[in-house]
């Protein structure tokens, strides 16, 4: 794609932030719980493609020398674009799959834009929960003015965003990956207390307000692994791994009944076993008859569902829209950013990273989102910014040896 550089990355500059909000807007996706205002979905799209095009264009201006660095993620990224393209081509999805194959494109060439500014530091960390906790706030506001609609019976009484349309699994998303990356940083002692908590208790209880066993989950799963490769070598993480145990033991005794209310969301034992009724659309997904074509390359993008109903699984999505070939790419693409984690040293950046590997691979269950631009690979991106070889100090001219002073007697006389 242009100049590759493995050492020397300077400072990112405001712009970066800049671009990767843009790339976070464009994630939120257009469908979703009805709003306090009424947005048409063209409306919606609009801005969100727009920012996208906003974001590449910041990128490419900020980096008009085409500089990156060299990526096994992004390269892997960027080979999930040919199973798109081939089984996108057929139409068999309509011209809106050739039009996501374009989003897609862009989305990938953005983040090889951005990968300059990778260096292992926690930059991107800092960008993410910035970003997401914008986001949050604006669902909070949508819960203060509009209540009423922003706990919908039509979802079960569950957050839905009501300013923008953004489902209960979204917003819990966002909540359990900004609330998992501020612990780390306040063990790591890159943030203080105070503002550690201005991020993790309201994103906690807008987590709570959602219900959303996936997220949470996901949080509790993350941060024990993330925690975990720290406990060698931090006594806060230590501190903390020892007070989260205790906490959990408390809890379990004494409000065990409440919190299996709320993971069961009211729902019977067999609506509970089969996963809100994901199960069925598996089942059917599987059982569909393909040709060989199309179990390889998929039927090109579409929105990730199936007969009219959500996928609801990242690995069952990929192999509908990409086929065998996007599974075994994507599954490539985790093991990678998981190998490279587990054999770094302990660090707080490998703890972030650790945590977002993990998130994922498990949120990958019951969510769709790894084959797409989705906020799933905005998650794997910042892992494997933090998984990148830190960059080289620039080295320095040695300086000139000092001149010794030659006494008179010394020195050769001169020749006339």
């Amino acid at each position: 794609m242009g100049t590759v550089v493995g050492t020397g990355t300077d400072r990112p500059p405001k712009i970066v932030a800049t671009a990767w909000g843009l790339l976070v807007l464009n994630t939120l996706g257009s469908a979703g719980a009805e709003t306090i205002v009424v947005l048409p979905r063209s409306l919606i799209q609009m801005v969100t493609m727009g920012a996208l095009v906003a974001a590449f264009a910041l990128a490419l201006a900020v980096n008009p020398r085409l500089r990156v660095r060299p990526s096994a993620f992004l390269f892997l990224l960027t080979l999930l674009l040919v199973p798109s393209v081939l089984s996108s081509a057929s139409l068999e999805s309509g011209f809106g799959a050739l039009f996501r194959c374009a989003r897609l494109a862009l989305f990938v060439g953005t983040l090889w834009l951005l990968s300059r500014w990778w260096d292992g530091d926690t930059a991107f960390v800092r960008y993410h929960i910035r970003m997401y906790f914008l986001v949050l706030c604006s669902v909070a506001a949508g819960l203060v003015v509009a209540p009423g609609t922003a706990l919908p019976e039509l979802y079960g009484g569950r957050l839905v965003g009501a300013l923008w349309p953004l489902t209960p699994p979204q917003i819990g998303q966002y909540a359990a990956v900004i609330i998992g990356l501020a612990v780390l940083l306040l063990l790591g002692g890159r943030t203080d207390g105070r503002s550690a908590a201005l991020v993790v208790v309201p994103s906690l209880v807008l987590l709570a307000l959602t219900h959303t066993r996936t997220a949470t989950i996901g949080l509790i799963a993350g941060l024990t692994v993330a925690i975990g490769s720290l406990v060698l070598t931090s006594a806060a993480a230590r501190r903390f791994f020892t007070w989260a145990m205790l906490c959990a033991a408390v809890a379990a005794v004494g409000f065990g009944s409440v919190l299996r209310a709320w993971f069961l969301r009211g729902q019977s034992q067999e609506h509970f076993t089969s996963l809100t009724g994901r199960a069925k659309v598996w089942d059917a997904l599987l059982a569909a008859p393909r040709t060989t074509f199309e179990h390889l390359f998929g039927v090109g993008l579409g929105d990730k569902s199936f007969g009219g109903l959500p996928i609801d699984n990242s690995w069952l999505a990929v192999y509908h829209e990409q086929g065998a070939t996007g599974v075994v790419l994507v599954a490539v693409m985790i093991t990678i950013l998981g190998g490279v984690a587990l054999l770094r040293p302990p660090s707080l950046s490998r703890a972030c990273a650790l945590f977002l590997i993990s998130y994922c691979a498990i949120a990958s269950y019951t969510e769709a989102g790894l084959g797409d631009a989705s906020p799933y690979l905005l998650h794997l991106t910042v892992a494997a910014s933090l998984l990148a070889a830190p960059a080289a100090a620039p080295a320095l001219p040695a300086p000139d040896a000092p001149r010794r002073r030659v006494p008179r007697w010394a020195r050769t006389p001169e020749v006339t």
